[in-house]
């Protein structure tokens, strides 16, 4: 059986792309790898993708020259995890309330690891989590 690597992409659906961009940029300090009229796309840590997707602008099948991509959206709260260093967990936490976003849930995972969990401008469940959770993480 061939072998799955890792993901690359991860999509939200957002309803106002620069208040979004305001949050994952100013407040996350993510750099935009790419932006379009229905997509903002972000660099996290050198090896994944974060996709921030205007909802309801892409459920139509999308044609170029290059080829098709199927309709896709998303509703409701979805939830996603960031890693982080172990040593930079206060410094997050830090840098959250900074920022003024409030921290709703904290976890310390059997394996050691630890979770914060706050919410982006749509709701969307966000984590950081340090190693020692997943057998691989």
């Amino acid at each position: 059986m061939p072998r799955l690597n890792r993901i690359v992409e991860t999509a939200l659906y957002v309803d106002d792309l620069d208040r979004a961009a305001a949050f994952y940029e100013g407040k996350l300090g993510l750099s935009s790898m790419l932006r379009t009229r229905t997509l903002f796309a972000y660099d996290i840590g050198g090896q994944n993708v974060l996709l921030l997707f205007l909802r309801g602008a892409s459920v139509e099948t999308q044609v170029s020259e290059r080829g098709s991509i199927p309709p896709h959206d998303g509703t409701g709260p979805l939830h996603i995890c960031f890693a982080v260093d172990a040593d930079d967990l206060a410094s997050w936490e830090e840098r959250l309330g900074q920022h003024g976003v409030a921290i709703e849930g904290r976890m310390r995972w059997n394996r050691g690891g630890t979770s914060l969990y706050f919410r982006d401008p749509d709701g969307h469940l966000l984590e950081i989590m340090t190693p020692g959770n997943w057998p691989n993480y």
